[in-house]
Order: structure tokens, then C-alpha cells, then sequence
């Protein structure tokens, strides 16, 4: 990198650093100060006992501890939320800064063309759009279980026991269990019905606890009872039942923001398996996994659609700028998380998602072609 390209790569990067600690910072303090009561109850009965609750001093540090507890992995996640944003927010404070201080004028006079001031801006943003897929991939599924907590759960970190209500397994079954322990994924009292092609229930599975190897459900003391048309019959022993309807897709229906947690290669496991026949099941799963793809493409592409409001030949008023570019950048990121959210008709999920990146690449190009330098 030259002088230049290493002096607009660092104005860029300071200023998308800046809007990262104002956004995150307030949206931390509004948090808080909404739920200031609530950290505060819970305080009292995380550092004391119900004789002698915590009080004064104590009670405040414990809850400063409780938010910072319940935010550090929170604020790792909404880095991928709004990087996108952030990237188009800070090129347009860039693009401001150059033009009071008439560097873009100076660029030219020296023979350099406006579009080289695109280059730095752009490799900043890939490099923290790499470091976005690796938080995605690497970082949030470990710590999964910290972000599905709501501000009573802070200090807590298990996501707990609960019960599984009736859930179609994906190949006709009807799944539930008393008890279902989302940190290591078994359940205790399972009951499952089998159904046929016409939906009526020709079996009754009943077990004391399951563990989930291999694409299915290992049993204890399991059997199986005969049911409706089925030919009469005593109970039958039953050790395994292979499935598609594994602990990480419990988690998400317990949790609906779980989904989000999982990694790449965690969708494509549960995409592998030929058990799972449910073919909006895998729309949603195929959805998953490539939308977060197409949405850090569209969050660059949204960044070039916008450099040409900023980048300038004489100097402008970028008040106006910015309210040209406002509804274009924002069209573009929406564009981009709806297109991998919402399901299109007739177009594979997998291809669907990156239809919003198709059409931002055309805009993208135009937008490039058409600055004057």
C-alpha cells in the first residue's frame, strides 16, 4: 500500500471503530437503563442470600457484573448485525472528511484518479467482513447458550431443562419428552407416535431417556405399543429410533434466535442426514445457511453502491449527499436480509438468497461506471 491508500485506509477503519463504540455503547446504556430494576433484583439475590440479600456497594457491583455478564456475547453478535451499516455510516464520515479538507482536489491535481480512493476503503471492509464470517463460523456457536438469555438469566450460563411439546419430527412421527436438558442434549420421559401415510397413529414408542448418536435416538427401558388399526399385540422392546429431530433442532424451537448461533458446517450436518424428508424444513435450513453469506455481500456491495454520493470532484454539500444516499443504502441492506429470510416461490433457497446480491451487482457496477473523476 502506498502513503495515500494507507492514510484513507486508516481514517476509514478509526471512523468505523467510532460508530461501533457510540452504537454499541448506546445501545448498551439504553438497555440498561430500562432494565436497571431488574439487574438490580436479580443483584440481591445473586450476591446475598434470601436472610441477608446484597445491598448498597455490593448490590451495584454485582449488577455491573450481571450486564457486563449478559452483553460481551451479545455485543459479538450484534458486530455481525450491524457491520454493514457501520461500513456505509463510516465511508460516508471518510468521504466528508476528504471533501472539507479538499484532498480529493489535491488527488486530482497530483493525477490520481477518485476511484483509487475506493481501493482502501474496500480492502478494510473485506477485512472486517473475514473477521465477521470467522465470528459467524467460529466464535458465536460456542457461546450459543449465552446469547438465547434474557436479562433474568444473566449470571447463568446453561440454558436449562424444559419440556418438549408434541413436534413433528420432519418424517411423520410426533416427538415429546417430560424433561429435555438443552446443555447436553437428552431427554427423559420420550413418547412417540408413529403415524401412517394418512396420518392416523399406528404406534406408541415410550422411553425413560434418549441420547442422540449418529442420526438417532438411542432409547432406555424403550417400547413399543401397538395402536389403533395396527395388529393386536404385547409390548415390544425398542432400542434405537432413527431421526431427524436432533437437540441443536429442539434448541431452536425452545429458542427462536438459536438458529442464528449455528455454524455453517452445524446446518450442513443436519442437512445430510436422509432422515430428515420435511422438504420447508430444509428450505428453512438451506435459508440459514447460505443467507448469511448473501447478506455480507450485499453489505459490501451496499458500501460500493454508496461511495459515488461522497466521493467528489468539487467540494458539495454532503448533508445533501447523505440524504441522497440514505434511502439507496438502506434499500440495499434490507434488500439483503430479506433475501435471505424470506422465501421465493418457486426458486431454491439456496439460489433465492443471493438473488438480492444478482440485482445490488448491476447497481453496484453502474454506480463505479458513472462516478466523475
Amino acid at each position: 500500500m502506498s502513503i495515500l491508500d494507507r492514510y484513507i485506509a486508516r481514517q476509514f477503519l478509526v471512523n468505523t471503530l467510532a460508530l461501533f463504540v457510540i452504537l454499541c455503547g448506546f445501545v448498551v446504556v439504553i438497555d440498561v437503563i430500562m432494565n436497571m430494576d431488574r439487574f438490580l433484583r436479580l443483584a440481591e439475590r445473586v450476591g446475598g442470600t434470601e436472610d441477608d440479600p446484597a445491598t448498597g456497594l455490593r448490590r451495584v457491583l454485582v449488577a455491573a457484573m450481571l450486564i457486563a455478564d449478559l452483553w460481551w456475547p451479545k455485543l459479538l453478535q450484534l458486530y455481525n448485525f450491524l457491520l454493514g451499516m457501520v461500513l456505509v455510516a463510516a465511508m460516508g464520515f471518510t468521504g466528508a472528511q476528504l471533501t472539507r479538507q479538499r484532498e480529493f482536489i489535491a488527488m486530482m491535481a497530483a493525477g490520481i484518479s477518485l476511484q483509487r480512493v475506493m481501493r482502501p476503503m474496500l480492502v478494510v471492509a473485506v477485512v472486517l467482513t473475514g473477521l465477521q464470517m470467522l465470528n459467524q463460523e467460529l466464535v458465536i456457536p460456542r457461546i450459543a447458550p449465552l446469547l438465547v438469555r434474557d436479562h433474568n438469566d444473566a449470571g447463568r450460563h446453561s440454558l436449562g431443562v424444559s419440556a418438549v411439546a408434541l413436534t413433528d419430527d420432519g418424517q411423520g412421527r410426533l416427538f415429546r419428552a417430560r424433561a429435555f436438558d438443552a446443555d447436553t442434549g437428552e431427554v427423559e420421559g420420550v413418547f412417540i407416535m408413529e403415524r401412517d401415510d394418512q396420518q392416523r397413529a399406528v404406534r406408541a414408542i415410550r422411553a425413560d431417556r434418549g441420547v442422540y448418536r449418529a442420526g438417532g435416538w438411542d432409547l432406555e427401558n424403550g417400547f413399543a405399543e401397538p395402536r389403533g388399526r395396527s395388529p393386536a399385540g404385547g409390548p415390544t422392546p425398542v432400542d434405537r429410533v432413527e431421526s431427524s429431530l436432533d437437540p441443536d433442532r429442539l434448541r431452536m424451537q425452545r429458542f427462536e434466535s438459536y438458529k442464528h448461533a449455528l455454524s455453517f458446517r452445524q446446518v450442513g450436518q443436519m442437512l445430510a442426514r436422509d432422515t430428515l424428508a420435511d422438504t420447508a424444513q430444509r428450505e428453512t435450513l438451506q435459508r440459514i445457511r447460505w443467507g448469511r453469506f448473501a447478506m455480507m455481500i450485499s453489505g459490501l456491495l451496499a458500501l460500493v453502491i454508496a461511495m459515488p454520493f461522497y466521493i467528489q470532484r468539487v467540494p458539495t454539500n454532503m448533508v445533501v449527499q447523505s440524504l441522497k444516499c440514505a434511502p439507496i443504502a438502506i434499500a440495499a441492506l434490507i434488500g439483503g436480509i430479506l433475501g435471505a429470510s424470506a422465501a421465493i416461490p418457486g426458486i431454491p433457497a439456496a439460489l433465492g438468497v443471493f438473488l438480492p446480491v444478482m440485482i445490488l451487482s448491476v447497481v453496484a457496477v453502474a454506480q463505479i461506471s458513472g462516478l466523475k473523476t
